[in-house]
């Protein structure tokens, strides 16, 4: 007993109402999952992309949908409708998958009429990389740099043709001056072709007969120049400033590339930067965390003074408003700059300081007098004292 055809529209996965568009964006991505030459000796994958493929053949054809509307598989097969069947082998796939096999291979269906990959048109330049280094307070506020870098400029002496002057250039032998070759490939549904860009003429079509002898024929010499980097305010390690048009020459009439200048910060040892809010540590002595007082911040608009509360502990956090990194997209929007005070044992202490300090003591609650000491206790390492190793 033959085995039983899925409904089309089910095997593409598409509501009997599908539009055009519907039906090849279904197809395409079946097609892709699937394709023979996508997963090499698995024959599950290959009979679905036969049942895909028969499906989009015929729901893609208005006649033959409209008599599978009516007549379903039979249609097709020699039974109601009077269709004459309908061999899936023998069809003619050109308008099914020019655009498919392009986005495979770069190329089109062989002597289908498939469409062409690429041309031999104006193409941008490639886009050239630098770095510059600049400070915590540069990257902050912005600032410009200057950089050397080598660039290529038009040759003078045969005005960028790469000609010899009074010499001209040649079509292409290699591809006849279309700029491109042609490959072949077998693929599920015959010979394949790959359309590449011309190895011999790089896409132009045209090759020099006599090189010009200051620039050997590249229409191009290289200059070494200065070039002005604006460095935006707000910027972080690691992001890039785009210049346009200061990269490497088009083809064929085509614009220039970009410069693209990575930014690398120097570290600041007082400041940690999170997106635009600074953090840092302010140290204060015992005093000043007992009785308050002002004490002086470093950010990076310099040193601001600020009122310590009395009784301030150890680890408190502050908060600057505005003090932090400016925006880069808008530099009069800035974060925020949080300052955690670190109390400062003193050490070293004087006889004098000592006294006053144990008088200090006396007075807040006499910490210092041994009888407050729990009785049983004993010094680290005395006799009393037990080790024990963690295995």
């Amino acid at each position: 007993m033959a085995e039983e055809k899925r409904d089309y529209y089910e095997v593409l996965g598409v509501p009997k109402d599908a539009d055009d568009a519907t039906i090849k964006s279904a197809y395409r991505k079946l097609a892709k999952k699937y394709h023979p030459d996508m997963n090499p000796g698995d024959k599950e994958a290959e009979a679905k992309f036969k049942e895909a493929s028969e499906a989009y053949a015929v729901l893609s054809d208005h006649d033959k949908r409209a008599k599978y509307d009516q007549f379903g598989h039979a249609a097709f097969e020699g039974g109601a409708g009077g269709a004459g069947g309908f061999d899936f082998s023998n069809m003619d796939f050109s308008d099914i998958f020019s655009d498919i096999f392009g986005d495979f291979f770069g190329g089109s269906m062989g002597g289908m009429g498939g469409r062409r990959a690429g041309n031999n048109g104006p193409m941008k330049g490639q886009n050239l990389r630098a770095s510059v280094n600049i400070s915590f307070h540069d990257a902050c506020f912005g600032c410009e740099k200057e950089l050397d870098i080598v660039l290529k400029d038009p040759c003078p002496t045969c005005n960028g043709t790469g000609c010899r002057p009074g010499t001209g250039k040649k079509k292409c032998p290699r591809c006849g001056g279309r700029g491109q070759t042609v490959t072949q490939t077998q693929s599920f549904f015959g010979t394949v072709q790959n359309v590449t860009t011309c190895p011999e003429c790089h896409g132009t079509g045209e090759i020099v007969e006599s090189p010009c002898p200051d620039c050997h024929g590249t229409g191009f010499v290289a200059k070494k120049k200065r070039i002005s980097v604006s460095i935006p305010a707000g910027i972080d390690n690691g992001q890039a400033v785009r210049i346009r048009e200061k990269g490497e020459p088009g083809v064929n009439g085509g614009p220039r590339g970009d410069l693209l200048v990575e930014v690398r910060v120097k570290a600041d040892p007082r400041f940690i930067r999170q997106d635009m809010d600074v953090y840092s540590e302010c140290p204060i002595s015992f005093a000043q965390a007992a009785l308050g007082g002002e004490v002086i911040i470093d950010t990076v608009d310099g040193q601001v003074a600020y009122d310590v509360k009395p009784g301030t502990q150890t680890g408190t956090k502050i908060r600057l408003r505005g003090k932090g990194i400016p925006s880069i997209r808008n530099s009069n929007t800035r974060g925020d700059h949080y300052v955690t005070f670190k109390v400062q044992v003193p050490t070293n202490l004087s006889a004098d300081a000592k006294k006053a300090l144990t008088e200090f003591d006396a007075l807040t609650g006499n910490s210092l007098k041994s009888g407050d000491a729990p009785k049983k206790a004993s010094k680290p390492g005395g006799k009393k004292s037990k080790i024990f190793n963690k295995k």
